[in-house]
């Protein structure tokens, strides 16, 4: 089966936790700087993709600036920014949106999460139950949507209470579009009711067939089963012939004993339902979910590792998969950020468009 690449809404990752060749080897860890991922993001544009993923998290740069100055120096690639739950007051979380996208021709997309662990959460000051960052979370989407397209606004929440503040400059075109990731069932819920697209990590497709169907049900509570849009979080390794990119993939985790030893101690803190299912894959014999699914980049880092490998037909083929399933676009990565973008963008990307 085949699809438009415009019926496709294709991202690309800003790796401001660190990039690399090999996880097994620290000297071949890529310097966390703005001319690399200004790289990364530009050659994400040049091959095709609409936005860039920025994350927030311990180890990350921060989000807002980060995307302020790649969106500066780039014309028309869309930052996807990463947000939590009570890092910024609604009100002047709405200014910062506005101005942003004053500056910037409506190029913006906003990513909800709710974070891995409560141990991060305290840390960053957080609230330490998911239960209540989801709700707290909520409560920001439904206040952000009101500031960003009315007026005079009067709120009372159980987290936010504000009267009529002034957000300028205004919007003209209604709020950015809200991502949302999560297996939980307070996920699926606030996703339902305020996302335009949800993001899944990687999964069996037919696994993904199921929740987007459970998702739509829930969605039909508020009559938009048929708003939502569904991605897939994944990382690519392609390469002309199927033996380079297995040896790729093979190299990059090697000897990698004690960022595994890491990741097995991260991973008995993190109450996160969507990491938990990536554990759990990862215990498929040889890592291979399918012939060109692998789950090796989760024995060495939290969150979305299963990886698509194979060459360049293989790794499309391997994608459609996910639409027929029901997804309609792919939030993706590859190590190294700048030269599998260009990879991707190159080989891979025309045979979507077919």
């Amino acid at each position: 089966m085949q699809y438009e690449m415009k019926k496709l809404k294709m991202g690309w990752f800003c790796p401001t936790n660190g990039d690399l060749t090999a996880f097994g080897n620290p000297s071949k860890a890529i310097p966390r700087t703005m001319d690399h991922f200004m790289k990364v993001a530009s050659n994400a544009e040049n091959a095709g993709f609409e936005y860039i993923l920025i994350p927030v998290g311990p180890g990350c740069w921060e989000a807002w600036t980060t995307a302020s100055f790649i969106s500066a120096n780039l014309k028309k690639i869309k930052p996807l920014v990463a947000m939590k739950p009570g890092f910024v007051h609604p009100v002047m979380q709405a200014k910062m949106i506005s101005s942003f996208c004053q500056f910037t021709g409506d190029r913006l997309y906003l990513n909800l999460i709710a974070g891995l662990s409560e141990n991060e959460a305290l840390a960053e000051g957080q609230l330490a139950s998911k239960e209540a960052r989801y709700r707290k979370m909520e409560e920001e989407v439904v206040l952000l949507k009101k500031l960003l397209t009315e007026k005079d606004v009067k709120f009372e929440g159980e987290f936010y209470n504000v009267n009529e503040p002034v957000i300028i400059p205004e919007m003209k075109n209604g709020h950015p579009n809200f991502f949302l990731g999560g297996g939980s069932d307070q996920a699926t819920e606030i996703s339902a009711k305020h996302s335009s697209v949800h993001l899944f990590w990687g999964d069996y497709p037919s696994a993904i067939a199921e929740n987007i169907k459970k998702i739509k049900e829930v969605a039909a509570k508020y009559g938009r089963e048929n708003e939502l849009e569904y991605s897939m979080r994944l990382q690519v390794i392609c390469r002309e012939s199927e033996q380079e990119a297995w040896d790729f993939a093979h190299q990059l985790v090697e000897g990698a004993e004690s960022q595994k030893a890491l990741k097995q101690q991260r991973d008995q803190g993190i109450n996160s339902v969507a990491n938990s299912r990536q554990i759990a894959l990862a215990s498929v014999e040889n890592g291979k979910m399918t012939p060109h699914l692998w789950t090796g980049i989760n024995d060495v880092r939290a969150g979305a590792g299963v990886a698509v490998v194979g060459n360049y037909k293989q790794v499309a083929e391997q994608l459609y998969e996910f639409v027929d399933a029901g997804c309609s676009g792919f939030c993706l990565s590859g190590y190294p950020h700048d030269q599998e973008a260009e990879i991707f963008g190159k080989h891979v990307m025309p045979l979507l468009m077919k």
